[in-house]
């Protein structure tokens, strides 16, 4: 069982009060008009303001300002998208996880995903369990929009230690990323309406791809998912976590130690967060962004020119840019976590 924290309950709350509106009297264009200004209003009053809408309302009115900046080198801007946590293919024009990044001390846990939502990311999550080793193993895949990208991720964490007890905050399993040693062999192919928007593969504890500037619904995207596990053993524990996770057998497909399946509809269950009248709240604000982007961007060939394209002229969605996938404020239970892992 999981206690969410306050804060998410907090936002819950607000979210809450939506159900209880006739949404068939709201018109998009009017439901738009509405956010911005309340949310311009409430942004200068209300410091708890959520994220996701704050974000999306500073990145939009800062289209309005004439401020001068320097432009970004090539190499500054390598730096800056390195910090992040990422690397960026110009072939497939996609960020993706480094080996080493500051994400990789975060391990995971379900808090992280129930705040996924409040901070802008609407994305199916599908968390695989076994124990293989004498370790509890959680493989996770995740798919869908990432604020100003959409991408997809799977990531591998591992765990010798007790479930955590915090009293009103969180009761359950609490995973490190996995070592180098447990790293496994992994290729993904993502696609959208059937079209492929990019491939990875690498033998690696988080295997991500995120395209910038790319809008879509959880529900457009499939990935197609082949994973190398360390034996027939630890396969046949995998296997069994996929099929406690719902998958049946005609849509796994097995050669040696190699598992491949398709993440389409997430079969497990899905945050609190994620509801319907809020998803589609963030959703079109995150469309507003990718849309803003791409109007600012389109002219410009290369990564960089893009970039000082949009550092000049909306600074705000820069920032936004720069948190790539998954950013710092997703794991801010961590903080509370850590002094409780041994």
């Amino acid at each position: 069982m999981i206690a969410v924290p306050n804060v998410v309950i907090s936002m819950l709350n607000e979210i809450q009060a939506f159900r209880e509106i006739n949404f068939y009297l709201w018109i998009p264009i009017s439901l738009a008009c509405i956010l911005v200004f309340f949310g311009i209003f409430v942004l200068k009053t209300h410091r708890f303001f959520p994220r996701w809408l704050s974000g999306g309302i500073d990145a939009l009115t800062s289209i309005v300002r004439s401020e001068g900046r320097v432009n970004l080198e090539d190499e500054a801007l390598d730096k800056a998208i390195q910090d992040a946590g990422y690397a960026y293919d110009a072939a497939q024009d996609i960020f993706y996880s480094i080996m080493n990044p500051w994400q990789r001390g975060m391990g995971y846990c379900r808090l992280y995903d129930e705040a996924a939502a409040p901070l802008g990311m609407i994305i199916d999550c599908e968390p695989i369990y076994f124990e293989y080793g004498g370790k509890k193993w959680l493989i996770e895949f995740w798919k869908g929009q990432y604020d100003l990208t959409t991408g997809c991720e799977i990531g591998i964490y591992t765990t010798e230690g007790p479930d955590l007890n915090i009293p009103g905050y969180f009761y359950g399993t609490f995973y490190e990323a996995a070592s180098d040693s447990d790293r496994l062999y992994i290729s993904l192919s993502l696609k959208k309406n059937g079209k492929t928007l990019f491939t990875r593969k690498d033998k690696h504890w988080w295997l991500t791809g995120f395209k910038l500037g790319e809008f879509s619904e959880p529900w457009e995207l499939t990935i197609n998912i082949s994973i190398t596990l360390k034996d027939e053993i630890m396969r046949n524990s995998f296997l069994k976590g996929l099929k406690n996770a719902g998958y049946l057998e005609d849509e796994i497909i097995i050669r040696g130690n190699t598992v491949s399946l398709k993440f389409d509809e997430a079969r497990t269950e899905q945050p609190v967060t994620r509801m319907r009248q809020s998803d589609r709240i963030i959703q079109r604000k995150n469309e507003l962004l990718c849309e803003k982007y791409q109007q600012i961007t389109g002219q410009y060939d290369t990564f960089t020119d893009k970039m000082n394209a949009i550092k000049k002229q909306a600074p705000e969605l820069y920032k936004e840019v720069l948190s790539i996938g998954k950013p710092r404020q997703l794991f801010s239970a961590f903080d509370h976590i850590k002094k409780y892992l041994k």
